[in-house]
């Protein structure tokens, strides 16, 4: 059986590489570039991940030393890995990609050399030779000569390291992390197997959102010995005073089968040839050590690492593959699928092999019947477009995570918001579900329970503050419609402007639901921006209890994460355009298009746009609402794409947030975005490729595929002087899901 699936295997690699080479060489997989995001506090990572995958696995440099150029404090850092930092001290498990607040990044795995030391800040080593692509990283560890390698599945991961002759030994460090949970158990099952369980949680310091991941680790050679370590505490008293720089590190030998403590770890200990190889497989749950083995057992049984990291590289490889773009510069194609492979990390699924998952919000332990039960809902980020491409592009998976997030309802009463394997961290603010559900249902996607997610949707816009955590200040903006600052730094005009977004797309859901009086309170309240509009500057401004507005008002206070009365990582520049249900009543308010154009224009001439933050991502599509303006839209999405999005650690800028920088980039390339969440419409910009097919699930959309074609003079040209839907002139420059679909075919000519 096992020569069987080899020899398939085979087969499939030959078949990809003739696909490859009738190609020059080019698949999508091989385009991806991971380290891009890497630095500018990008936080993306080069580790090994499947499309979607619980496990990650990744390599961890972000703390114990000062040859690190960046903080050596790991606690400081939301990412356990920085392109420029030297010094590795292991392999962390399960990872986040993209994010603004340290979580999970533990199990650290790490390989070493001569005498046994279990000192992170002393066994760490710097490392050069590093490579990565989907599903694989590797480097070597220049203080042992070491190579290291590793690959994953869905569930599980292996590491592979290649040693030189001697001692030599194996490290699984459960005390140290991003996180400040530090407490473990392990426990020793064979010569080669151990399990155990970490704490982790407070995801953005939210001592709340605290959760246990099991695991169970295997080696493939056994060891001569093996033990775990034991950090011993400072205590200084009239009983005990000892230096805790002597002897801080206590080793416990095999005899132990079981050890408990905060900061606790295994070692293993080998005598290597030159060239010697050992994999160490390791299988992650939310669930149970049962759980944590039997993802390992049914995703790495009868394979070894290279047919893991083939089966892994052809995941990515497929899901890259519904998007097929040609033209450009192989640069630029390098940008446009490392974008779309960010967008793939997240969501995770949450269920284990056998469908088990921790409920939301609970000590249950449930199973999903259908499809994918899906985590990691960073949606304050990620309803602006990221969920918009996964309904158009992967349907099959929006749908699941509509499940998903209409099931966290079911058992825990209210809809995700930025939601962590169980747990709501409550980080950001808004309403976020809305805009993604009913953008997906207005397009037409189905298999849920809309009903019920309205129901959802209904309570957190109607219930009261004081029992409302979605909308905890909901009291004020039902009763005056507008939020205002009680505190310096409440953020008050960003959560009412949140508010608004979710009460258009919620009137919208009512109306294409029959719910008219629904529709329309909902619609009137989404208009309550108005309260905010101040023609002094021509700009929103905090507003305090008494409806005067906020003095003395800086409307720039707030630039590079300053702290802003009234808005949330911003100022009031980054937020005033943000009213993407009502650009022309927005503009009427600045007295009319003329001023509306030249101010949004200055937002860009005067250095104010922040593309490192998301209110103000959709401000380049504004000036297509405006007949004869919509040239400035596709020039400065073209000059914000080279300015910002480049094939190097600093790429992206500022944090990906799940994908959310990355896929306002693959949006861009591809010449439309969804600039209003909820509304199911996209605004036109010229496409950076010649052509493009988006590959699409024709059950589901009624067709196969999307061509978008560029016919362009030169190289340098950007700006549209015609636009063909299904061989028709199209003479606006927005449409709808159902237009594009109908269509089939857009045709941009640019002059």
């Amino acid at each position: 059986m096992k020569r069987t699936f080899l020899l398939t295997l085979l087969v499939s690699l030959s078949f990809l590489s003739l696909k490859a080479a009738d190609k020059g060489g080019e698949e999508p997989v091989d385009l991806v570039n991971p380290f891009i995001g890497t630095s500018n506090f990008g936080t993306t990572n080069p580790g090994a991940v499947c499309p979607n995958g619980l496990m990650s696995v990744v390599p961890f440099n972000v703390m114990g030393s000062d040859l690190n150029k960046y903080d050596k404090d790991a606690r400081w850092w939301s990412t356990p890995y920085e392109y420029h930092n030297v010094f590795f001290t292991g392999f962390s498990h399960v990872n986040l990609s993209g994010v603004g607040c340290p979580e999970v990044g533990s199990l650290l795995l790490m390989p070493t050399t001569g005498k046994l030391n279990v000192d992170y800040k002393e066994y760490g080593s710097t490392y050069d030779k590093e490579v990565a692509h989907p599903g694989y990283y590797s480097n070597h560890l220049i203080k042992y000569d070491v190579k290291t390698e590793v690959t994953a599945t869905l569930r599980s991961s292996v590491a592979r390291f290649t040693f030189p002759k001697g001692e030599s030994h194996v490290l699984l460090n459960l005390g140290e992390g991003l996180t400040n949970e530090s407490g473990a158990m392990v426990k020793k099952v064979s010569d080669t197997e151990w399990e155990g369980v970490k704490l982790q949680g407070t995801f953005c310091y939210n001592s709340q959102a605290v959760f246990p991941i099991y695991f169970v680790m295997r080696i493939s050679r056994q060891p001569l010995a093996s033990g775990y370590w034991k950090k011993q505490r400072t205590m200084k008293g009239a009983e005990a005073e000892w230096d805790p720089d002597n002897g801080k590190y206590k080793l416990y030998t095999s005899y132990q089968k079981e050890l408990s403590g905060d900061d606790i770890g295994v070692w293993m200990n080998f005598n290597t040839e030159a060239n010697e190889q050992i994999d160490v497989q390791m299988g992650v749950s939310f669930v149970s050590i049962a759980n944590a083995r039997e993802n390992l057992e049914k995703e790495q049984s009868g394979k070894d690492f290279d047919i893991i990291h083939a089966e892994a590289n052809r995941k990515w490889n497929d899901d890259l593959s519904r998007i097929l773009v040609e033209g450009g510069t192989k640069t630029e194609r390098t940008i446009f699928y490392t974008a779309l492979y960010h967008t793939l990390i997240h969501p995770n699924i949450l269920q284990d092999v056998n469908g088990q998952y921790p409920a939301m919000e609970s000590n249950d332990i449930r199973t999903v019947s259908d499809g994918n039960r899906y985590t990691v809902f960073s949606l304050w980020d990620t309803y602006r477009n990221v969920h918009q491409l996964l309904t158009l592009v992967y349907p099959e998976r929006q749908r699941d995570m509509i499940r998903s997030m209409i099931a966290m309802y079911d058992e825990h009463g209210w809809m995700p918001k930025w939601e962590l394997y169980g747990r709501e961290t409550y980080t950001m603010e808004g309403d976020p579900a809305i805009p993604v559900i009913t953008d997906s249902w207005l397009k037409g996607l189905r298999g849920y329970d809309i009903n019920k997610a309205y129901e959802a949707f209904r309570k957190s816009a109607l219930t009261k503050g004081k029992d409302n955590p979605l909308r905890p200040d909901n009291d004020e903006y039902m009763q005056k419609g507008y939020v205002a600052l009680h505190e310096q730094y409440d953020n008050s005009v960003s959560h009412a402007l949140e508010y608004y977004i979710a009460d258009n797309a919620l009137s919208r859901l009512a109306d294409a639901l029959g719910k008219k009086d629904d529709a329309r309170l909902f619609y009137n309240r989404s208009l309550g921006y108005r309260h905010y509009f101040d023609k002094e500057y021509g700009m929103l401004r905090p507003l305090m209890p008494d409806g005067s507005f906020y003095k003395p008002f800086n409307p720039r206070q707030g630039e590079n994460f300053e702290p802003s009365p009234g808005f949330h990582e911003g100022n009031a520049w980054n937020y005033t355009f943000y009213v993407p249900h009502d650009v022309m009543g927005l503009a009427k308010l600045m007295g009319g298009q003329k001023k509306f154009v030249d101010k949004l224009q200055s937002v860009f001439d005067k250095g104010y746009y922040d593309p490192a933050n998301e209110p103000d991502i959709a401000y380049p599509y504004l000036f297509s609402y405006f007949k004869g303006e919509e040239w400035r839209t596709q020039v400065l999405t073209h000059k914000l794409l080279k300015e910002y999005f480049k094939n190097a650690p600093e790429g992206i800028p500022g944090n990906d947030d799940t994908g959310t920088m990355s896929a306002w980039a693959v949006f861009n390339m591809i010449g439309l975005y969804p600039d209003c969440p909820g509304e199911p419409s996209y605004t036109l910009t010229s496409p950076v490729f010649d052509k493009i097919t988006i590959r699409l699930d024709k059950a589901q959309w009624g067709r196969d595929s999307i061509r978008i074609e560029t016919i362009r003079p030169n190289a340098d040209a950007v700006i549209i002087r015609e636009v063909t839907l299904g061989g028709k002139p199209l003479n606006r420059y927005r449409i709808t899901n159902d237009e594009l679909l109908k269509g089939g075919e857009l045709k941009f000519y640019l002059k």
